[in-house]
């Protein structure tokens, strides 16, 4: 029974505590009325004209694919021979990869050159499914996704591609797309 009669000891104390350190306090007056509300002013602000031009002009110079192309943004493409079916199957993940290339931590020009060389040694050797790793663009701060935006770009200037799907969750989801090849004719 002591430990009860020392906690009510302590809360007794605490009350005696509390009243004798705001004796000096007085309430506030009560109001209706609503405090004024000061207008925040943005440290930002006078600079938010400036950034929209040049945002504006940047969007204009840019690459539609490009600029269209966010980090969480899926990718696809196909040509018209490519039906529904085929692109479900890729989008699923159920072609065999036969090969992958991981882009991450190149320049845009060491990318795309790796990136052919690839595509023609893999249409060379026969393979349809390949994996090509181009990252979400997590390095790229502002920019955003530089390596994504020029994948998408050039996979769909070569004749070797058929299409391209960004890959399941498990492969890579929005960093990653499967691209199927067209098949060589020996």
């Amino acid at each position: 029974m002591t430990g009860k009669k020392d906690s009510e000891t302590t809360a007794e104390d605490d009350v005696s505590l509390f009243r004798r350190l705001m004796g000096d306090a007085k309430p506030l007056r009560q109001t209706d009325k609503e405090p004024e509300r000061q207008p925040q002013v943005s440290a930002r602000a006078r600079f938010a004209r400036r950034d929209e031009r040049a945002v504006l002009a940047e969007s204009l110079d840019a690459d539609i694919d490009e600029t269209e192309t966010g980090a969480g943004e899926s990718l696809r493409f196909h040509r018209a021979s490519v039906g529904r079916r085929t692109m479900r199957k890729l989008a699923r993940g159920n072609f065999s990869v036969q090969d992958e290339i991981d882009l991450h931590g190149m320049t845009a020009p060491q990318a795309k050159d790796a990136l052919q060389e690839f595509i023609g040694e893999c249409a060379a050797r026969g393979y349809t499914c390949i994996r090509i790793v181009h990252g979400k663009g997590m390095g790229s701060g502002d920019r955003g996704p530089v390596i994504k935006g020029k994948v998408n770009k050039w996979l769909r200037q070569w004749n070797e591609v058929l299409a391209f799907v960004s890959a399941r969750q498990i492969d890579g989801g929005t960093g990653a797309v499967y691209v199927l090849l067209r098949k060589n004719r020996h």
